[in-house]
């Protein structure tokens, strides 16, 4: 099979698995069942099966709830990675729901998404990722607000840690556990990958999302590491800049271990 006829396969089967998923996502949403939560763990399994990325986890994540998953953010792919794992909601850019595709299967994930620069918006965000986090959700939020070249994790905005803050500040929770989360690329066939071939796997906003998707799916046989770190207290007592550089710390060595000894010092 040539890769342009797998292509076509793999994207005709998830279409037609997407299309079957969506109306009875949409269903379980408006009947507000808690399956609601496990199907797109289904959707998201499937999809890693059919890109051909093989996920090795280590740790596992914390079944204590509210929690708020920290990442570091490589590409587009980790929402599948995260997403076929744990049941959660993500915390997207608004300019997400405005991609075509895109935006729909975030919605039917209950994606909360965010205007940065709106600083109107930013008290309705705020209480609707409280509203989650009270009600069980495992909101997932990549720390460093963008992606990164997949070889690296950058500093994390600890202005995103304010739904957390707020929620405790409140008196809605009395603590929100934060969980480090790291995600890396490793491997491409088996053979582990080098600096130029990890970037590869990053996908940043500037970039149009087909090119980028033709890729990742024609190389298929992608290899990625899932570390899921100690979890942390955000509580009344706590400072947000300081757990943002504590978490990004952790998340940091983490990643660091997964992409092999040989490569820590490429990464800063």
């Amino acid at each position: 099979m040539t890769a342009r006829i797998r292509f076509i396969f793999i994207a005709a089967l998830l279409g037609i698995i997407t299309l079957f998923v969506l109306p009875v996502q949409a269903l379980l949403l408006k009947l507000r069942s808690p399956l609601a939560r496990k199907l797109p763990m289904v959707w998201h399994g499937l999809a890693l099966r059919l890109i051909g990325m093989r996920v090795k986890v280590r740790g596992a994540p914390v079944s204590d709830r509210p929690l708020m998953i920290i990442a570091n953010h490589t590409s587009w792919t980790d929402i599948p990675v995260l997403g076929s794992l744990v049941e959660v909601c993500f915390i997207a850019k608004q300019e997400v729901d405005e991609m075509p595709g895109a935006g729909l299967l975030a919605r039917m994930q209950r994606t909360v998404f965010v205007k940065r620069e709106e600083k109107r918006a930013v008290g309705k965000q705020v209480d609707a990722i409280t509203e989650r986090l009270v009600n069980g959700d495992a909101m997932v939020l990549f720390g460093e607000g963008s992606t990164g070249n997949g070889s690296h994790v950058g500093p994390f905005k600890s202005s995103l840690l304010g739904a957390a803050q707020y929620a405790v500040a409140s008196g809605a929770v009395d603590k929100v556990i934060i969980q480090p989360v790291s995600i890396a690329y490793t491997g491409l066939h088996g053979i582990p990958l080098g600096h130029v071939t990890r970037a590869r796997t990053s996908w940043c906003g500037i970039q149009e999302l087909t090119p980028h998707a033709i890729y990742i799916l024609l190389k298929s046989a992608w290899d990625v590491e899932v570390r899921f770190g100690e979890p942390m207290e955000f509580t009344n007592a706590a400072n947000r800049r300081k757990l943002a550089v504590d978490t990004r710390q952790r998340v940091r060595e983490m990643f660091v271990s997964s992409i092999h000894k040989r490569d820590n010092n490429l990464v800063s």
